[in-house]
């Protein structure tokens, strides 16, 4: 089963670039499932229904979010209703929406995907993210061996430990959030696949998708402002992973770096 996990998708911007690139994607690299960060989706921050909605019919079969899932309020509502948007799972019981679900590949294969949020330079009042990954684990290793989890987290050490601590328990552990792709892609000794960050889908011309401008003004002035995401220089950053469904464990994890042509 080969599954692409496209990073953080920037604003209007980056669901250009997946607009424009990921039909051409699917098709070159025979892919049978294609999951997503979109928590920055709406103008940067958050995720509408509606463009929820667009990017499935792009050709997105998950959608994993993060810290930023509540800055649209019209999000609440919509996700008790769609169980392909995820919201992070170790948010308290209670919480409207779903922290792991399970999508079906063309070929009948299942996935299970996991979205899940740090707490290192993050919001320390959330559940474990280690406890409540578990929970989700235990919840559908039943129904699959091949499961990916999002971590969307700040500090690279928290996603490397989470990496270490589910080797051989997943498929993939693919960290989000910061934006910026590294190149530590690998396939850990018990046979799952990892990266610390999968990039950003959106303007490299930036600060991490914002103006640039705006970026050192805010950080001299120490100023609010509102930020704006410029148009310009824009890729479509992820990973592919191609897994065994049948042991649940990778065979191979390489980085998927697009630039939309002008």
């Amino acid at each position: 089963m080969k599954v692409l996990f496209i990073g953080d998708i920037i604003g209007n911007p980056g669901r250009k670039a997946v607009s424009q690139l990921l039909n051409g994607l699917i098709d070159r690299n025979n892919l049978d499932l294609v999951i997503a960060n979109g928590e920055n989706s709406a103008g940067g921050f958050g995720i509408t229904p509606q463009i929820a909605e667009d990017l499935f019919e792009l050709g997105i079969n998950v959608i994993t979010t993060g810290n930023h899932i509540w800055d649209k309020k019209e999000i609440i509502p919509y996700l008790p209703t769609q169980k392909m948007l995820l919201r992070p799972a170790n948010y308290p019981p209670g919480v409207p929406g779903f922290g792991s679900t399970l999508v079906s590949a063309h070929s009948g294969e299942t996935l299970g995907v996991i979205n899940i949020n740090g707490r290192v330079f993050m919001d320390a009042l959330l559940d474990c993210p280690f406890r409540g990954v578990d929970r989700e684990i235990e919840r559908i290793k039943g129904k699959t061996r091949a499961i990916l989890v999002d971590i969307h987290a700040e500090a690279t050490s928290e996603k490397m430990t989470m990496g270490w601590y589910l080797d051989g328990r997943v498929s993939a552990v693919l960290g989000t959030h910061t934006h910026v792709q590294t190149a530590d892609e690998r396939i850990l000794p018990k046979g799952t696949a990892f990266i610390s960050d999968a990039g950003m889908t959106g303007p490299l011309d930036s600060v991490i998708g914002i103006d640039k401008a705006q970026a050192i003004e805010k950080f001299i002035t120490q100023m609010p402002r509102k930020f704006e995401i410029p148009h310009k220089d824009i890729e479509l950053n992820g990973v592919i992973i191609d897994i065994d469904a049948e042991s649940g464990l990778s065979r191979s994890i390489s980085r998927v770096k697009m630039k939309l042509d002008k």
